[in-house]
């Protein structure tokens, strides 16, 4: 698979068709892989694939990468669960389709830590979204690197996120409520999760807003409430479950848990799940005659 992502990169630089090869590469002990942007056709065999390319690389599509969209036109190497964050953007009119070259790639699953790959990928080591991942064969692509994945995990080992909500919504809602209060004033407001999400594209963040002042700076209860659960309002109807804001998180709070509730509670009330289909609009932002209106007290 490396060598025929190699071959294609080469091939849209050497053509002009794209001017960047956005990937993954190895860092410089090979212990993570880490992402890698090639302008030079010489330069693809820094690309490679397994397991530890875990990065959703579609946040260097947004604006807050100018840099490398000066570039040119990108091509970008994607799992699909990080095709369906360019399909966001696309149905957010943030990007034209033809304005990026998606190099899709048949993905069995990855690991966050190379210590529990050795050479071997085990379900039991996957995260969450990988025992629920129904685009292991791109779904989007203009090219697709490998052969169709037949892989099936078993069912999410307990404790992982599925189950962990389930747990939840068998508490009172006090219960819920001190669960929550507790895991978010472990925040410290280094907003990692919003800089490592590529559907947080705005130029300017609430948090940035002092006039008026909408969420307190400091790691403040009060202030980690607010950050934590406008962040997850604001994606409601629109993540993916990409998981990469609850893996950069460096005090390990389970944003999983809020942002999966939360395309559940879509699903159930709009029968609509994002980034599958760049043709339809997330539904919180048209109107259909036919939404439920159970919430209208």
């Amino acid at each position: 698979m490396e060598n025929t992502l190699r071959q294609k990169a080469k091939d849209l630089l050497a053509s002009g068709e794209v001017k960047v090869v956005i990937g993954w590469g190895w860092n410089r002990t090979k212990t993570r892989t880490t992402p890698v942007f090639i302008t030079d056709p010489a330069e693809v065999d820094q690309l490679v694939w397994n397991p530890l390319c875990v990065n959703n690389l579609s946040v260097y599509l947004t604006r807050k990468f100018k840099d490398i969209q000066a570039l040119g036109k990108p091509a970008i190497v994607a799992k699909g669960c990080d095709i369906k964050n360019i399909v966001v953007l696309i149905t957010e009119a943030q990007l034209k389709r033809e304005d990026v070259h998606i190099i899709g790639v048949a993905c069995e699953g990855v690991v966050y830590k190379q210590e529990l790959w050795q050479g071997q990928l085990k379900p039991e080591i996957m995260p969450t979204k990988c025992h629920n991942c129904d685009v292991r064969n791109p779904h989007v692509a203009d090219f697709v690197v490998g052969g169709k994945s037949t892989f099936t995990p078993p069912d999410e080992p307990a404790g992982m996120v599925f189950s962990k909500i389930k747990e939840l919504d068998s508490k009172s809602s006090s219960e819920r409520w001190a669960f929550w209060i507790n895991e978010f004033s472990r925040c410290i407001k280094c907003y990692a999760c919003r800089q490592v999400c590529s559907l947080c594209y705005c130029e300017r963040c609430i948090t940035e807003k002092n006039m008026p002042q909408w969420i307190e700076t400091s790691a403040h209860p009060r202030g980690n409430l607010s950050w934590n659960l406008i962040r997850a309002m604001h994606l409601v109807g629109r993540c993916t479950f990409c998981g990469e804001c609850e893996r950069a998180c460096p005090v390990n709070i389970p944003l999983n848990l809020v942002n999966q509730k939360m395309i559940m509670v879509v699903k159930d009330s709009f029968d609509f799940k994002s980034g599958y289909d760049e043709k339809v609009h997330p539904p919180m932002i048209v109107f259909s005659p036919d939404d439920k209106e159970s919430f209208i007290k």
